[in-house]
């Protein structure tokens, strides 16, 4: 594809009296066309709006409207600085904060294959913030499961769980879902406690994800806990940015 090409399919022509709807609708689905048929692959940087407007004849705020429309879809993306892309096939998830589930159940409710590739696997000495999340007492051991989470091939987020040698004895036996291996020994989780901050991922963490250093990202700390009240799992996540969407339906509070 040269930038030639995109121009001359952008060019306001047949397509713009031929197609139905509102303008910024048949820019957008334009744009869309020569994604499907490949003439824009993925990643593949689009024209500035400003040169778009030019082609088609369009105002900048229909432009504008129709390229948001493609990012609200997750056709495109658009980073600060450099302009507007296709999307490399991530899959954009809306991850709700009211449900407590796992990586891969979330995925199987969406209908994607999920995989994991592992970067830690094994009982270690806590460290002084394990000591503390999980009220270990002295001279107790820890176990440690750090793996890169992937949806459709693609890495979503890496996820670092440190529980309870009691609880994971033997931490080899989690192949997919932790939460699969904690339910056959009645220590799932019941609840618990999320902390969502926003950061820039720094270089090992942008490079297993497949983003530029200084990306944005999601970091997640979750502790979760037993009917009992014991804490259970203490779990620090760095998520893409660009792939997830956290949603909590609120409701207003009896007066």
């Amino acid at each position: 594809m040269t930038t030639e090409t995109i121009e001359n399919f952008l060019k306001s022509d047949d397509w713009m009296q031929d197609a139905a709807g509102p303008r910024y609708v048949r820019l957008r689905k334009r744009i869309e066309e020569s994604i499907e048929t490949g003439l824009l692959g993925e990643s593949a940087p689009l024209p500035a709006e400003r040169e778009i407007a030019n082609l088609t004849g369009l105002s900048r705020v229909t432009v504008r409207r129709a390229m948001q429309d493609l990012v609200d879809r997750g056709i495109i993306v658009q980073r600060q600085g450099s302009g507007s892309f296709v999307a490399d096939g991530t899959p954009k998830v809306e991850q709700s904060l009211s449900r407590l589930t796992s990586f891969t159940e979330d995925m199987t409710r969406r209908g994607l294959n999920s995989s994991s590739e592992w970067l830690e696997r094994g009982v270690h000495t806590p460290s002084p913030e394990e000591v503390m999340a999980l009220a270990l007492s002295s001279g107790e051991a820890v176990a440690r499961i750090s793996r890169l989470r992937r949806a459709n091939d693609r890495p979503m987020a890496i996820e670092r769980a440190s529980l309870p040698i009691d609880i994971l004895p033997k931490p080899q036996l989690v192949e997919s879902s932790l939460y699969e291996v904690l339910g056959r020994d009645g220590n799932r989780p019941v609840r618990a406690l999320q902390r969502i901050s926003a950061v820039n991922l720094e270089s090992e963490d942008s490079e297993l994800l497949g983003v530029e250093p200084g990306a944005a990202g999601l970091r997640i700390v979750r502790t979760s806990y037993l009917a009992n009240r014991r804490v259970v799992e203490f779990t620090r996540s760095i998520y893409r940015g660009d792939a997830y969407d956290f949603v909590a339906e609120l409701r207003l509070a009896n007066s």
